[in-house]
């Protein structure tokens, strides 16, 4: 029963072309081995045959060190972790003053401002009650006073006395903070594996986190600050000055296979924020704090401008164990890596690391052109030139006129060269077949009114209608291909065509002298073979007038009415290759 769906019930497969070559053979293993390593390689390197997840984290710090120093109209201060950690700690980052600024005795009340660029006055009309900026320290109560000796500004309801030192002092006054030591505890998980791991190791204990010490163990939790800035490629003394932000970077590169289970952190520092203060409008870090107190009933504060260094930590990483379907995946998609090899074979054979030979022979294997079945090309043949030339045909111009869509080299045939070979034979140039006293039916050659037709270059071609027949023998003026002895024999010896015509239909009657339209067309395939060799796929040879005209001499149609060549695949001269004829 035939399927319905004919699109459905049908199976398309490629086309292989398998070429004997030892030194093509050898390459393609070669290149197929190479590939398969570098796959393997990569596989293993990047363990694409895992499923992989993604780092969950939680970040803990707590930072240890004593510092001593001089703090201006202050004196000698002691600061513990609680002094230079600040008021607030970050979600997974933790924050070391290393420079102050500090402003002391300050009372509710009323002062001069600070003199900076715009804010000087000269009289109260320059002040405006209850102005205020953003730099201002106060609100403006619209009198102008002295700040100095020299210089009057405006006055400010504020903390008095205003904040007057903006530039943090060099060197920095906690320089010593770079001695502090911090503990990060880091908790991981993955969630797809329902693995869980610390960076504080089971086999850390009280004793090893005390002495252990990054210069000698890359996995010890604790660090020096001193050498988290070194490692940044910055200078702590430097940074203290203005502050900055550090990142801690924490790495999980985790292998959950069994057997070759391994999950451990791997840490490296960078700096965060623009370091040249010179390129920055506002460098460094810094965040004010102050500590009340009451003196004789009042409240006054102590004013901390305080700088110092941010260390963020960043937690990222992944974790993998075998898949099968991962593998899968991994080996589908590297599959095609396989067809660089069918590239890189393809184009040594297209260069001249193969005869030109070879690759058309190997181009014509592989690649079937198929063309526009509604667009008649016609191949033409010219006696003056050794190549053939592929032309669409044109209801305008003549055939001898129109411009090739592209030229490719004539494609001999084997079997004629013999047949030729064999029919130059100096007992091959007697013709027995022909009776050269009988006079033969002379066709109805048209003759030209007014000399040659414009297209013609041989003198011999007749005029024609009709643009596809307008074609010579030759692209530039010479002698016609009809007047050639090889013509004669190839096309026109009757012992020739008989021949062939027997070794198409061998049980079939010797053609009598009457029946000139078999011979006739025999000829016309006859010169095809010769002059076209293998005609290119899809493509009508094209006979020249002057060859059509001097055959309907030589085998003329009864009633003067001929049908025309119709170009078709023929056997060709081959008939002759083994001494056949």
């Amino acid at each position: 029963m035939p399927c319905p769906l004919l699109s459905l019930c049908q199976y398309e497969t490629n086309k292989l072309v398998r070429i004997q070559s030892v030194r093509l053979g050898s390459l393609k293993w070669t290149l197929n081995a190479a590939i398969l390593l570098f796959i393997c390689i990569m596989m293993l390197w990047n363990r694409k045959y895992q499923e992989l997840d993604l780092v969950v984290s939680s970040v803990t710090t707590k930072v240890k060190g004593v510092a001593q120093m001089q703090l201006p109209g202050v004196g000698q201060v002691v600061w513990d972790v609680v002094d230079y950690s600040g008021p607030s700690q970050d979600k997974n980052s933790f924050f070391v003053v290393t420079n102050v600024i500090v402003t002391k005795n300050q009372k509710q009340g009323k002062c001069p401002e600070v003199p900076l660029k715009g804010r000087l006055c000269r009289t109260d009309k320059d002040c405006n009650k209850g102005d205020w900026d953003q730099l201002s320290h106060g609100i403006q109560t619209g009198s102008c006073v002295k700040f100095d000796l020299f210089k009057k500004t405006c006055e400010v309801s504020a903390w008095c006395p205003v904040e007057t030192r903006t530039n943090p002092q060099r060197p920095a006054l906690l320089a010593a903070a770079e001695n502090f030591t911090v503990l990060i505890k880091n908790n991981i998980r993955f969630p797809a594996f329902n693995f869980i791991r610390r960076n504080i190791l089971p086999e850390m204990n009280d004793a090893y986190l005390r002495s252990c010490q990054r210069g000698n163990d890359s996995l010890c939790p604790i660090f020096r600050l001193g050498d988290v800035v070194r490692e940044a490629g910055e200078k702590f003394s430097e940074m203290a000055v203005e502050g900055g932000v550090i990142g801690i970077q924490i790495k999980w590169d985790c292998n959950l296979d069994r057997l070759m289970r391994r999950c451990l952190p791997r840490y490296s520092f960078r700096r965060l924020d623009e370091k040249e203060s010179n390129r920055t409008l506002y460098p460094g870090l810094n965040f004010r704090f102050a500590k009340y107190n009451t003196v004789n009933g009042v409240e006054e504060r102590t004013l901390y401008k305080a700088f110092g260094i941010r260390f963020d930590v960043m937690v990222f990483g992944h974790a993998g164990r075998f898949s099968f379907i991962q593998l899968i995946i991994y080996i589908g998609s590297t599959l095609s890596y396989y067809a660089l090899t069918t590239v890189l074979i393809d184009w040594l054979i297209g260069t001249r690391c193969y005869s030109a030979e070879v690759g058309q022979n190997y181009s014509e294997k592989k690649v079937e052109p198929v063309r526009d079945k509604q667009k008649c090309i016609l191949c033409v043949s010219y006696v003056d030139e050794n190549n053939i030339r592929l032309v669409k045909r044109s209801q305008k111009k003549s055939l001898q006129d129109v411009k090739p869509l592209f030229v490719q080299p004539l494609k001999e045939d084997k079997g004629q060269l013999r047949a030729v070979l064999c029919l130059l034979q100096p007992d091959a140039g007697v013709d027995h077949g022909v009776d050269h006293g009988a006079a033969p039916l002379l066709a109805s050659k048209p003759e030209p009114s007014g000399g040659r037709p414009a297209w013609c270059k041989c003198e011999r071609c007749c005029p024609s209608s009709l643009p596809q027949e307008q074609l010579c023998c030759r692209r530039s003026d010479g002698a016609c291909i009809t007047t050639s002895p090889l013509f004669e024999r190839l096309v026109l010896r009757r012992s020739l065509l008989e021949a062939v015509l027997l070794y198409r239909d061998p049980l079939s009657p010797p053609a009598d002298r009457g029946q000139t339209a078999a011979m006739r067309h025999c000829a016309y395939t006859q010169y095809v073979s010769w002059r076209f060799g293998v005609p290119p796929e899809d493509a009508h040879p094209a006979i020249p007038s002057c060859c059509v005209w001097r055959v309907r001499e030589e085998y003329p149609s009864p009633d003067g009415q001929y049908s025309g060549f119709k170009p078709a695949r023929m056997a060709s001269m081959q008939v002759c290759a083994n001494g056949q004829l």
